[in-house]
């Protein structure tokens, strides 16, 4: 059976590869989509995203067509010998044909795989944070488990579903952590706790990047100093202060607050702000 012909072969690699691409483009767009954007989406809007899914997935079955059939040669009265050679060419012609066949098809389905593989948790960070490159974020009620300063004087605890999260922020943000502290015990505290939980050597966080300050105004004066593309934290009256002057702000609170204002997001948790 003869080959399909070279054009056929190049527009079916091209296709391919623009339907990789594709895939690869909406898989970090998807979350930041749903994520962000979903309350925000009519009815139609949705209906256009599904049918944007079905047009590429029937593109990708039209790319997986079936080889066209082997013609079956009729048989030929000769001696045995002269059948045996036949047969045996007849198999060495067909076989390329039918391994040109199954690796297309293999290909194709790894496309295919490929395009509905999630996203990393490292995309997905990037890509809620907008490719911000540096972040401020309180400690209390978002990386510790502990809610208030006077907490801090006895202990201090990491929360261990936020540390993956976490150390993908430090992977290729500038992080600063700060928080408002009684005296110097609650200091050595964090930092220990941090360190306890290897944030200090797993990410590409240090100890001097860790403000302590005795009001809530002096968390404050830190952002504003610091000019983040991002701050994090669980005040509104500090969230409010800051939207004037802070690119994108995430207000951490069980109860969701509607903000008039774009650049303020809300979430219960830093973990479940990055899904």
């Amino acid at each position: 059976m003869a080959e399909p012909p070279s054009y056929l072969s190049s527009f079916k690699d091209e296709l391919i590869q623009l339907i990789k691409r594709l895939g690869t483009y909406l898989a970090l767009k998807m979350s930041n989509l749903f994520s962000i954007s979903l309350q925000k989406l009519d009815p139609r809007s949705v209906g256009a995203i599904a049918g944007l899914a079905v047009a590429i997935i029937f593109t990708y079955r039209l790319t997986r067509s079936p080889a066209p059939p082997t013609r079956r040669q009729p048989k030929r009265q000769a001696p045995t010998t002269s059948s045996t050679a036949i047969r045996t060419q007849s198999n060495i012609t067909l076989m390329p044909s039918g391994v040109y066949s199954s690796s297309e098809d293999l290909r194709a389905q790894n496309t295919f795989d490929e395009f509905f593989q999630p996203p990393t948790l490292g995309q997905i960070v990037r890509q809620k944070l907008n490719e911000g490159r540096k972040v401020t974020c309180r400690l209390l009620g978002v990386i510790l488990e502990e809610s208030s300063p006077e907490e801090l004087q006895t202990k201090a605890t990491v929360r261990p579903s936020v540390l993956d999260v976490l150390l993908e922020i430090t992977k290729f943000c500038d992080l600063y952590l700060m928080e408002r502290v009684i005296d110097d015990e609650s200091e050595k505290n964090v930092l220990l706790a941090l360190e306890n939980a290897g944030i200090f050597t797993s990410g590409g966080l240090v100890k001097d990047k860790v403000l302590f300050c005795s009001t809530e105004n002096g968390r404050t004066s830190f952002v504003r100093q610091l000019e983040p593309d991002w701050h994090i934290d669980t005040n509104p009256e500090i969230v409010s202060q800051l939207a004037r002057f802070i690119k994108y702000q995430l207000h951490v609170s069980p109860v969701k607050t509607e903000w008039t204002t774009g650049k303020v997001l809300s979430s219960p948790s830093l973990e479940q702000f990055f899904g």
